[in-house]
């Protein structure tokens, strides 16, 4: 049953180009080519950069120069942003870089958009500068990114170019309900960040299909939910991998942001009771396990869901055990 139900679910990546300890982003930069190749040859249909900004381990702030590179050391698999967080740039200026990327790797990058910072506000107001304190209005900007791929821009005064009539999928992300009711009304695919944000992921989906206005980008809803996942080829394992992931996210909620740390055989000994449930609240949508664990738990997930994609992260800090993970995740759904 769980193998029928998974042949019918795309799956993805997110990679957050994650700093390790003792390593550098070049260092990170590799890995993450290597992962994408792999990834490609594995059948996954994405690979997307987030935007984020002031953090240590992680270099993915110059989201679209990634997407270019990893675009440019792949063949097919389709490169985007999950994503570009469009208050901390002009509209013009996203559509010439991503009509940019287009015109070099045609029919394979994708605009996930956010509405969040990606940062801190401090760091926020270092990008924005003057901007800072603007007004800004997401469904806005989102309008005038529509706008400038639009070959009925031609005549305008103000063009993108390159990116003027170009088809270039835009995605809505989100991690609320607002974004939810933006996505539906704007009749565009809905990416939902419960890897991190799990609380609204159930209401915010039901919103996004109950309101659903088919458009013509996209006739039907279309929910990716991007997810946690450590496999490995044993449960005990994999759990002792994702020490690192769990390591990580306790540096989000005490604001002591580190490197990732390599694997411990007892996270335990790193939190009290109270920063452990924190954790594991953020971690509620994650996928731990062997092969065969895996398979079940996210063959629930996909039957309570009704989710057209998942997209993967993986948070581990052994690159070979990366590289199996997402190798076992791939083979459930073939």
């Amino acid at each position: 049953m769980a193998d029928h139900l998974l042949k019918n679910v795309l799956y993805s990546v997110l990679d957050l180009a994650t700093v390790l300890d003792g390593f550098t982003a070049a260092d990170t930069f590799k890995t993450s080519l290597d992962l994408a190749k792999q990834s490609e040859t594995l059948g996954y249909t994405r690979y997307w950069f987030a935007e984020h900004h002031n953090m240590a381990g992680v270099a993915s702030s110059a989201t679209a120069v990634l997407i270019g590179y990893i675009a440019g050391g792949t063949h097919s698999i389709r490169v985007g942003s999950g994503g570009i967080m469009l208050p901390n740039h002009a509209p013009l200026i996203v559509a010439e870089q991503f009509g940019t990327l287009a015109s070099l790797y045609p029919n394979r990058i994708d605009l996930g958009l956010g509405r969040a910072p990606g940062t801190d506000q401090v760091t926020a107001m270092a990008i924005r500068g003057e901007n800072f304190s603007a007004v800004h209005s997401f469904p806005r900007d989102i309008d005038k990114l529509q706008q400038f791929f639009s070959a009925d821009n031609n005549r305008a005064s103000v063009r993108a170019i390159p990116g003027e009539g170009l088809d270039i999928p835009i995605w809505i992300l989100g991690s609320s309900t607002d974004s939810a009711r933006l996505a539906a009304e704007k009749g565009l695919p809905y990416a939902f960040a419960s890897h991190f944000a799990p609380t609204y992921f159930e209401q915010a989906i039901s919103i996004y299909r109950n309101n659903f206005k088919p458009s013509a980008f996209l006739q039907e809803p279309y929910v990716m939910a991007c997810v946690n996942v450590v496999a490995a080829d044993t449960d005990a394992e994999a759990e002792r991998l994702s020490s690192s992931v769990k390591r990580m996210f306790l540096g989000v909620i005490t604001g002591k942001r580190e490197l990732l740390k390599p694997a411990v055989d007892d996270v335990n000994t790193y939190w009290d009771q109270l920063e452990k449930e924190a954790v594991e609240q953020m971690l509620y949508y994650s996928f731990i396990g062997s092969a065969e664990t895996i398979k079940e738990n996210l063959a629930a997930f996909v039957t309570k869901y009704g989710v057209n994609e998942i997209m993967s992260t993986s948070h581990i800090y052994n690159h070979q055990a990366k590289l199996h993970s997402n190798k076992i995740f791939a083979g459930l759904f073939g």
